[in-house]
């Protein structure tokens, strides 16, 4: 006894067999000829009856099976098909479903017909070839065309019954295309560019029919388009919808398989077996634009990097027992299956890694990877210049157009010209192109968009740790010859010490001067952010040269006065004040206002502004208040001794309320 009958013969037919092929439903399927029979997907449940049924033949069929569905998948035009099944289900009481095409939009540039024969007429005052790609069985209405045995073209299934039709319609052999579709754009072009065809003709067929890429064919090909509408349909279900409806109606589980495919640099002979394997099994594919384009090959496909709908689109459209989720590159390598894969948890995906562009490049310079130190600047910003400095072989993923020059820029700017630098454009691609220089030789060279850098620096060294680089590291001279105020080294340790600094803290220098605290927080701050905050043109200036001196691209120089200048930044966990110009009490209360919590450094030396500093330290409220006099003399050789130089001491106040913790911001939930 079977459940459900299905009339087939449709593209739409032959998925929904695929899909009820992996259920324990017992289903009959019938399609009109032994052509169509050969088209059905087989499986242990499904019988196939090939042979065209009339509506008695079909009222007793249903009364003998007694079916508890009937579900209508023939051809949009098969209008009469369906007035059967629609009657001989109703006399037999048995409830039957129309699975309905999806429809194409509007084409503009079309001209639309309501029947064959009102299209035949519409030809009458056309020149040219005519490629007729409506089937065989409504060619005759056709031949009242002026010329149409050198005019016509016909294409048609690959039957005796459509090679029959044609010759009854006097078609000569030599303008009979016999193939089964659909077809894709550039096969739909090559069949137009050989007929010489002037015009289409097409019934809107839909997505499964082919219907956009014969459009798409006929507008690149110049060739005008006649498209014969579909007869109405009264009620019916979409695929997805139809799918959703047996789920629910006969208790099914729709679960797919989700197979989330590394694809590597491109090139498909890169692909392992296993991920040729899966990706050939999937009923759709998801991806990026590139990516899908690439693999689809006619199948459906949803053109998305957006994790959320691609975890909504699998949810909704349980038609596809076959999912492929394709990324480029290899899916450990900054992915966007580090984030879609727990969105797919519940349905346990099968992860294959592919060739990634740092593996990929590695090999073709015969050089090991295991001690590359790896950065993604690709829609992230940052800089290379930091790494640079620390490791002898950097790869970067740069991306987007320019990116490989800005690198090498800001390496030369950086004073790191000389070092070596490779970049590998459109790998595994058959127009791949290595090109090997130094940072400065490449940074007047454009590059392809899709490409990554590999550097070497034989004289990297790993940075010293500690807050305290030696004075003579940084710039202090302007343009005019003068030198900038300067935090000494030894009082910047004790300073940034006293700041306690977390790798995620956000921290205004204010009163930057040279910038040389603010690159020593960077330094700290490596995933957190400094402002440096400077009201003087040259001192900013030179701020912004020591931060690229430093390839600092977590520092930014704000010129501006404290507190206006400060206004459009983001809240501080620290702060490190430098100088006010006499704006002490202004400048905390900016602070506490944009953060309570905020943890505060100090440097003063003239007792005028020792005063204001505690003045507002009492009047502020402060909880928590430290202040240290520190006092630095250096050695100075005069003649055969060494002589000690004193500097000025430096008064060093910390302070903070004591309200969410060292460096924390402050929110509604801190005070609960």
């Amino acid at each position: 006894m079977f459940d459900l009958c299905l009339f087939a013969g449709t593209t739409e037919g032959r998925r929904l067999v695929e899909f009820l092929r992996e259920t324990p439903l017992s289903v009959y399927v019938s399609v009109a000829t032994e052509y169509g029979e050969t088209l059905v997907p087989q499986g242990s449940n499904i019988t196939v009856h090939a042979g065209r049924l009339d509506r008695a033949q079909m009222a007793a069929l249903f009364a003998r099976e007694r079916f508890a569905l009937v579900v209508d998948a023939t051809h949009p035009f098969a209008a009469e098909a369906t007035g059967n099944i629609a009657s001989a289900a109703g006399e037999t009481g048995i409830e039957v479903v129309r699975l309905v095409r999806e429809e194409e939009g509007a084409v503009v540039e079309a001209t639309y017909a309501a029947s064959i024969a009102e299209a035949a007429e519409r030809l009458k005052g056309t020149e040219g070839n005519i490629l007729l790609t409506t089937g065989s069985k409504e060619l005759l209405p056709f031949t009242k065309v002026p010329n149409y045995r050198e005019r016509l073209y016909a294409r048609v299934l690959p039957m005796q019954s459509s090679l029959a039709a044609c010759e009854a319609a006097g078609i000569p052999p030599a303008h009979i295309i016999a193939m089964q579709g659909p077809f894709g754009e550039e096969l739909n072009r090559a069949i137009i560019r050989m007929t010489q065809a002037k015009h289409l003709v097409t019934k809107d067929s839909g997505p499964s029919g082919g219907f956009a890429e014969k459009i798409a064919a006929a507008r690149r090909e110049g060739a005008s388009v006649l498209i014969i509408g579909r007869p109405p349909e009264q009620g019916g279900m979409r695929f997805t919808e139809l799918v959703q409806h047996l789920a629910s109606r006969f208790g099914i589980s729709v679960s797919p398989r989700v197979s989330v495919i590394g694809l590597g640099m491109g090139n498909p002979e890169l692909l392992t077996g296993e991920a040729k394997t899966a990706l050939a099994a999937a009923e759709c594919v998801i991806g990026a634009k590139r990516m899908v384009e690439a693999t689809a090959g006619g199948r459906p496909f949803l053109a998305s990097m957006d994790h959320a709908e691609i975890a909504g689109f699998i949810h909704a459209h349980p038609e596809y027992r076959e999912i492929a989720v394709v990324m480029s590159g290899d899916t450990g390598f900054y992915s966007g299956a580090k984030k879609l894969i727990p969105l797919l948890a519940e349905f346990a995906p099968r992860i294959y890694p592919g060739i990634s562009s740092l593996q990929y490049l590695c090999a073709r310079l015969k050089t090991a990877w295991d001690d590359v130190k790896v950065l993604s600047l690709h829609g992230r910003g940052g800089s290379a210049v930091p790494a640079v400095l620390e490791h002898r072989k950097v790869f970067a993923l740069v991306g987007g157009a320019g990116g490989a020059q800005r690198v090498c820029e800001e390496l030369s700017e950086a004073g790191l010209g000389h070092v070596s630098v490779t970049v590998g454009e459109r790998l595994s691609y058959p127009d791949e192109r290595i090109t090997e220089g130094t940072a400065e030789e490449l940074s007047s060279r454009a590059f392809d968009p899709l490409c990554v850098l590999l550097v070497r620096n034989k004289n990297a060294r790993p940075p010293c740790r500690t807050a305290c680089l030696p004075d003579e590291a940084f710039l202090r001279w302007t343009g005019e010859g003068s030198t900038v105020p300067m935090t000494k080294a030894e009082v910047r340790a004790v300073s940034i010490a006293k700041l306690m600094l977390e790798p995620d803290s956000v921290a205004y220098d204010i009163g930057a001067g040279t910038g040389s605290v603010s690159v020593e927080m960077a330094g700290i701050c490596t995933h957190g952010h400094v402002y440096a905050v400077e009201c003087k043109p040259e001192a900013a200036a030179l701020a912004e040269r020591n931060k690229k001196r430093f390839g600092l691209s977590n520092l930014t120089v704000v010129e501006g006065a404290a507190p206006e200048a400060c206004a459009p930044l983001p809240p501080p966990t620290h702060a490190f004040i430098g100088g006010t110009s006499g704006n002490m009490r202004e400048v905390l209360g900016m602070l506490l206002a944009k953060n309570p919590a905020v943890r505060i450094v100090i440097n003063l030396i003239a007792l005028e502004s020792i005063a204001e500093a505690m003045r507002c330290i009492e009047t502020f409220g402060f909880g928590h208040t430290e202040v240290v006099q520190v006092s630095v003399a250096k050695a100075k050789k005069l003649g055969r001794y060494h002589l000690m130089n004193g500097q000025n001491p430096i008064m060093i106040i910390t302070c903070e309320k004591d309200t969410a913790g060292p460096g924390q911001i402050q929110t509604e939930e801190t005070e609960k």
